[in-house]
């Protein structure tokens, strides 16, 4: 299977930016989107062969998540269930027969870090969800993760350590995750690969030097991982300031 995962920072926006002609061309078994920024009903779009699913924010033009998929799930939730949690349009599960799938848009933990407290409950709140999920059936997480993990993970460590998706605390939560028995399909295939980012600042030409960090993931039960085939980053698409990122896995 070809899974895809992409932050598109507005989701009509990026429709007149050839979205739908890169959406075709990925052919993907399942797309996911993050940041769509969308209500109900303020956008048609549809992909023939393809079942769609939205989870929308309270707030207007926040948030919001989505996943195409070839195939139809056997069941599909939003949210994690905790209503503290489930305004904000970040999560979608799809139950397969063979494993659950997951998109997720973290909460940021925003300037001057104003929201890290929330961040933390967040992260702890998601962990245990995946979790239990993966007590049943494997897991496949995709999503804008809003952390580098590592100093590999972006262009300047040593500058952005208090910066908000590069905080001891944020990374920690990270690391406590993959202890519970994930792994980072990227890192897990290419441990020592530098300059691979998947994010960039609109600011001071930093996708033009590449000055970005890696926020975007595919997460995996480890258990599966040698079904894993291999994991990209596809910074060649332009569109917004991410870009996607991808696996191919067979399960």
């Amino acid at each position: 299977m070809r899974l895809i995962s992409w932050n598109v920072n507005g989701l009509r926006a990026i429709c007149n930016k050839g979205f739908k002609d890169i959406f075709e061309d990925f052919n993907a078994d399942i797309f996911c989107i993050q940041e769509t920024k969308l209500q109900e009903g303020q956008i048609d779009l549809n992909f023939e062969g393809y079942k769609s699913y939205f989870n929308y924010a309270e707030r207007k033009g926040y948030s919001g998540t989505a996943i195409y998929t070839k195939k139809e799930p056997i069941n599909v939730t939003y949210g994690i269930g905790i209503e503290e949690h489930d305004k904000e349009g970040r999560v979608i599960t799809l139950e397969f027969e063979e494993y659950y799938f997951i998109v997720c848009y973290t909460p940021n933990s925003g300037r001057e870090l104003v929201r890290l407290e929330y961040r933390q409950e967040w992260e702890d709140c998601f962990r245990e969800y995946l979790k239990s999920l993966d007590k049943v059936k494997p897991v496949i997480l995709c999503g804008d993760l809003n952390v580098a993990h590592k100093e590999i993970d972006l262009k300047n460590p040593k500058t952005n350590r208090h910066s908000a998706g590069f905080t001891d605390e944020e990374r920690n939560k990270m690391t406590a995750l993959l202890e519970c028995g994930f792994i980072d399909t990227f890192r897990y295939l290419y441990p020592d690969k530098e300059n691979a980012y998947t994010w960039w600042s609109y600011m001071f030409h930093a996708r033009e030097k590449n000055v970005g960090w890696r926020i975007d993931y595919f997460i995996i039960s480890d258990r599966i991982k040698n079904n894993l085939k291999n994991a990209y980053i596809f910074d060649n698409i332009m569109g917004s300031d991410h870009c996607p990122v991808g696996i191919d896995i067979d399960i």
